[in-house]
C-alpha cells in the first residue's frame, strides 16, 4: 500500500469552523447572531484580497447551513465543534447538494442557465441546496442578468454564496440583492502568531524574524504566507532561519536596510553604494532593496506623525529605536522628498536594462539632495546671507548616526559625511557669503544688459538665432508682469512644460544677471502673435468698409482680400555734398522741363 501522499500546509491546514478564521471577527460575529436569530440571508458575497479565506468561509457556511447530527437532529448553526453528516463532503468539495462553480471558466449565460434549471428542485440528502460561484465578477453581462430574478426571490431551499476578489466589477443590482462581507488582509503580528502554531504542530524549528520576514512577503494573504512557510521549510530542510529566509526571497536584510537609509540620509555616497552592493552580491533584488527603503521612510513618516507606530510588533528591536532616531531628526520636508525620489527611482529600476546600475544612480541622487537645503530653507538663506552677521554653524539634530547594532557611531564616523539639515546648510553658508569682498559680489552680478519690454526680449531672442525659442515667445507667452530681473506669464495650452526654466536660462546668459521666471495664475496679456492677429483683423474690416473697397467688390463678384499691407514711406534723397555736386556732368540747357 502506498504511502499518504503529502499535503501542503495551505490545504493542510485550512479552517474547517468559523472559530479557526484569523482576523475576521466582525464577519464572524454578524454570521454568529444571524444564525443564533434565525435571519439568514438568502445570498452572500464575499471579497478580499487573495487567501484571506474567501471560498473556505463559503464552504463553511454551506456547512453550518445544512449541519445535521448522525442521530438526525440539528439545524443551521454556527458551533461545529463536532462534525455533522455532511461536513466532511461539503468541505471536500463533493457534496450533491453543495455546488460550486468556477466562473473564470463558466463566464456566459448557458453555464448560470444549467444551474437556473435545477433550482426549483429540492435538495437529495442536505437540508439546503448550495450554490457556491467563486470569482463571480467573470460573469457576462447576460449572465448577470439571468440570475437577478433567482437572486431576488429564491426557493427557500436555495442558498447562494459568492466570492470575488473585485467586488466593483459586480453588478450594483447582484450587490442589492445580497449580504456583502469584506475579508481583511491578516495583520503580520496575527499571521506570525497563525504560522508559529502551525510549525510547531509540524516539529519544525522557526526563528520568530524568519517568521516576520514571511508575514511582511505574505502581505496578509494566509495562504500566501503558508506556501511561503512551507517554501521555507524544504529550503532549510526543517530549520527555517531568517537570513535563509530573505536569501530564497531576494530580499534584503533589515538591519542592512537601516544602515543604507542611515549612509542616503548622510549623503555619504560611498557607504551608500557599498551597502547597497553588499545586498546585492548575497541575492537581494535591486527592486526590492529600494522598496524596503521606501518603507523604511514610510515607517519613519509615520512614527514622527504617530509615535505610538513604534510599539507595532511586528517590528524588530532595531527598527524599533532606529525608526524613533530617525523621525527625531529628519523633517517632514526631507523625508516627503526622500519618498517621492524612491517612487520615481522604484519604476526606473523596473524597467532599466540593468537594475543594479539604476539602483547606484538612485542612491546616488538620493545622497546627493541630503545635505541641500529645502526650497523655504533656501530662501531664507539667500534672503539672510547678505545682512545676517557671522553666526558658528550648529552641530546636525539628533546626535551622530546610529550603527547596525543599534548604537552611536561616534565623531569617527561622522567625519565622511555629516547629516546636516538645509537650516544648519544656510547657516554654515552665510559666513562665508558675509566675508566676500563686497566689490567682487556686486561685480559678480553686474547685468551685462538691460531689457525694459518685453518685445526686447523678443528682439535679443531673434539676434541670437534661438528659432524655437523665439517662436515660443512670440506664439506662447502671454505677459502678467515684465521688469527687469522679473518676468511672470502665463503660458498657453500648447506651451511646453520647461519653458519658464528655458527662458530664463538664456535670459542669465544673454543678461550676465538671474532673472525670476515664474508662471503665474492671474490672467496674462496676449501673446505678440495673438496681437499681430488682431490687429491684421481690424485692418481687413476697416478696409472692407471703405467705399472704395467695397465698390471694388461689388464690380468683381468672388474677390477676397487676401492681406492689407501698409505702403512703406519712399526712401529720402540724400543729400550730395559741394565736391559731388561739382563732379556732376553740366545740364544741357536744351532739355525742357517735364
Amino acid at each position: 500500500m502506498s504511502a499518504t501522499p503529502y499535503r501542503v500546509l495551505a490545504r493542510k491546514y485550512r479552517p474547517q469552523r468559523f472559530e479557526d478564521l484569523i482576523g475576521q471577527e466582525p464577519m464572524v460575529r454578524t454570521l454568529t447572531n444571524a444564525f443564533a436569530s434565525g435571519r439568514i440571508a438568502q445570498a452572500w458575497i464575499l471579497t478580499g484580497v487573495r487567501g484571506v479565506g474567501k471560498t473556505t468561509t463559503a464552504r463553511i457556511l454551506a456547512r453550518a447551513l445544512n449541519y445535521e447530527t448522525a442521530e438526525g437532529g440539528g439545524g443551521p448553526t454556527v458551533d461545529l465543534s463536532v462534525p455533522g453528516v455532511h461536513c466532511e463532503a461539503i468541505m471536500e468539495s463533493r457534496h450533491v447538494d453543495v455546488v460550486e462553480m468556477d466562473a473564470a471558466s463558466h463566464t456566459g449565460v448557458a453555464d448560470v442557465r444549467q444551474i437556473l434549471e435545477t433550482v426549483h428542485y429540492a435538495p437529495v440528502m442536505a437540508r439546503y441546496k448550495v450554490f457556491i460561484i467563486d470569482e463571480v465578477h467573470m460573469l457576462s453581462t447576460s449572465a448577470f442578468n439571468a440570475f437577478l430574478k433567482t437572486l431576488e426571490e429564491p426557493p427557500p431551499h436555495v442558498k447562494f454564496v459568492f466570492a470575488t476578489t473585485e467586488i466593483r466589477k459586480v453588478p450594483v443590482t447582484v450587490l442589492s440583492r445580497c449580504q456583502s462581507f469584506s475579508l481583511r488582509r491578516v495583520a503580520a503580528d496575527e499571521l506570525s502568531a497563525h504560522l508559529k502554531r502551525i510549525c510547531d504542530k509540524e516539529d519544525v524549528a522557526v526563528e520568530d524574524e524568519a517568521l516576520a520576514v514571511v508575514s511582511r512577503a505574505a502581505e496578509g494573504s494566509v495562504r500566501d504566507a503558508l506556501s511561503l512557510l512551507d517554501q521555507a521549510i524544504a529550503h532549510g530542510q526543517g530549520d527555517v532561519r531568517a537570513e535563509a529566509v530573505r536569501g530564497m526571497l531576494g530580499l534584503a536584510d533589515r538591519a542592512g536596510v537601516l544602515d543604507l537609509f542611515d549612509a542616503v540620509m548622510r549623503g555619504d555616497t560611498a557607504a551608500a553604494l557599498d551597502g547597497f552592493r553588499g545586498q546585492y552580491d548575497v541575492g537581494a533584488d535591486p527592486v526590492a532593496v529600494l522598496t524596503d527603503l521606501a518603507e523604511t521612510v514610510h515607517l519613519v513618516t509615520r512614527i514622527k506623525l504617530a509615535p505610538k507606530a513604534a510599539d507595532d510588533p511586528s517590528l524588530s528591536e532595531a527598527e524599533r529605536l532606529r525608526g524613533r532616531d530617525f523621525a527625531e531628526r529628519l523633517s517632514m520636508r526631507v523625508l516627503s522628498r526622500a519618498w517621492q525620489m524612491l517612487l520615481k527611482g522604484i519604476s526606473e529600476v523596473q524597467v532599466a536594462p540593468k537594475p543594479a546600475q539604476a539602483a547606484d544612480m538612485v542612491l546616488v541622487r538620493l545622497a546627493h539632495v541630503a545635505d541641500l537645503p529645502t526650497p523655504d530653507e533656501a530662501i531664507r538663506m539667500l534672503d539672510g546671507a547678505g545682512t545676517a552677521p557671522p553666526q558658528p554653524p550648529a552641530p546636525p539634530r539628533g546626535g551622530p548616526p546610529m550603527g547596525p547594532s543599534g548604537g552611536s557611531r561616534g565623531p569617527e564616523a561622522m567625519a565622511p559625511a555629516r547629516m546636516i539639515s538645509g537650516a544648519a546648510a544656510a547657516r554654515e553658508m552665510a559666513p562665508e557669503a558675509a566675508q566676500a569682498p563686497p566689490r567682487a559680489q556686486q561685480a559678480q552680478v553686474q547685468p551685462t544688459m538691460r531689457l525694459s519690454r518685453f518685445e526686447d526680449l523678443v528682439a535679443l531672442a531673434a539676434r541670437e538665432r534661438e528659432i524655437q525659442l523665439h517662436a515660443a515667445l512670440l506664439r506662447q507667452v502671454r505677459v502678467v508682469r515684465f521688469e527687469d530681473g522679473v518676468l511672470e506669464f502665463q503660458p498657453t495650452p500648447d506651451a511646453t512644460a520647461d519653458l519658464a526654466g528655458a527662458i530664463s536660462k538664456k535670459l542669465q546668459e544673454w543678461t550676465g544677471q538671474r532673472w525670476m521666471v515664474a508662471v503665474a495664475a492671474g490672467e496674462g496679456a496676449p501673446t505678440i502673435h495673438e496681437r499681430e492677429q488682431a490687429e491684421a483683423a481690424a485692418r481687413l474690416e476697416g478696409v472692407q468698409a471703405h467705399p472704395h473697397v467695397r465698390a471694388i467688390l461689388d464690380r468683381m463678384p468672388g474677390a477676397v482680400i487676401v492681406d492689407v499691407r501698409a505702403r512703406k514711406p519712399e526712401p529720402e534723397t540724400a543729400e550730395l555734398d559741394a565736391a559731388a555736386v561739382d563732379a556732376l556732368p553740366a545740364a544741357d540747357d536744351d532739355i525742357d522741363d517735364f
